[in-house]
């Protein structure tokens, strides 16, 4: 399954469940508090604090996502690992006051093990430690076996901030074979070995000024799920770079370079930071961000320069932006 047939099979599954189809926001969120969309769930944010009222209460999304500056920022991290992005997609299935933890979880189960194919033997559970709840749905009503769902502390815990809506939270684990690291699941197993891909948040609690976590009246389900890391998956690759949604961004920087990925660890982590940065820049300046001295033109303009950095240091001598752009377009422009 390629990324534009997964990005279907996900917004169809949930608009067959009553699901309204949202299109993607703005990487310039209307949201104050972050530079910028980093999550699904923040253009739902009004909805989730009660300051408006939704136009439906479930609602399915594909949200492109940015995670460079600020709070969330992997930049540093890029090319060094086949999994971190800056910019990504993050599917996303929301629930506002309507369903809860009994239908979303086993929503979850059926989507990754019969639409996307995945075996379940090979999938683990987290639960967040006080979520006994959660544990036994995935036990008693999904069938997955207890020695597969493990308990962490704030690994499985959500805030939005250190005073208002939070809850535990449920990730659904890849177990990617005893050759990438350690078994014994997510928690103390291999990092690579035990990939998580999805995401559960139970919006339940109203976190007090002293501490208190106060029942939500109406409780929330806030879904985040990784695309990337998804089609790596399903096309069973240990590399989200080696995907048809960013190996074709790669074969531009190999073009432009000169140089064949695979070759040579330290010229794969520039030719990964082409991969993402390309689709970063590309995508920032599609939703009207520019170069600048500041803010989100700062963090523009320091990957633009980090990228052309990279491809000189690989032997780039004529323009490169121009071919890692283009690429970009042909390989998401069906989605956008």
């Amino acid at each position: 399954m390629d990324a534009n047939a997964l990005r279907r099979a996900y917004t169809r599954f949930f608009v067959d469940r009553g699901h309204t189809p949202v299109p993607s926001s703005s990487l310039i969120p209307h949201d104050k508090t972050v530079l910028f969309t980093v999550a699904g769930m923040v253009q739902f944010k009004p909805f989730f604090l009660g300051v408006e009222t939704p136009p439906y209460s479930r609602a399915v999304t594909v949200q492109k996502c940015m995670r460079a500056g600020g709070k969330h920022n992997d930049l540093d991290a890029i090319g060094t690992t086949t999994r971190h992005l800056t910019f990504f997609e993050m599917l996303g299935n929301f629930s506002f006051g309507d369903y809860f933890k009994a239908d979303a979880i086993p929503f979850a189960w059926e989507l990754v093990t019969e639409v996307f194919g995945f075996d379940p033997e090979r999938l683990w559970i987290t639960c967040h430690t006080t979520d006994d709840e959660a544990a036994d749905i995935w036990r008693d009503a999904v069938g997955v076996p207890a020695e597969r769902i493990q308990r962490m502390g704030a690994d499985n815990w959500w805030q939005m901030a250190e005073t208002g809506l939070c809850g535990p939270c449920s990730e659904i684990y890849f177990d990617r074979g005893p050759e990438l690291g350690e078994g014994g699941g997510p928690v103390g197993g291999g990092e690579e070995r035990y990939i998580e891909f999805w995401n559960l948040v139970f919006m339940q609690y109203d976190r007090q000024p002293d501490g208190t976590d106060v029942e939500l009246p109406k409780k929330n389900i806030d879904t985040g799920a990784g695309l990337e890391r998804i089609v790596a998956l399903a096309e069973n690759t240990t590399s989200v770079f080696e995907t048809d949604v960013l190996r074709p961004i790669v074969a531009a920087g190999e073009q432009v370079t000169g140089r064949r990925y695979g070759d040579d660890e330290a010229a794969d982590v520039s030719l990964r930071i082409l991969a993402d940065h390309a689709r970063s820049m590309t995508f920032l300046v599609s939703d009207g961000v520019f170069p600048s001295n500041e803010d989100r033109g700062y963090v523009l303009r320091r990957i633009i320069r980090r990228a052309v950095r990279h491809a000189f240091q690989l032997g780039a001598e004529k323009l490169v932006t121009p071919a890692l752009v283009e690429a970009t377009v042909d390989t998401m422009g069906e989605a956008y």
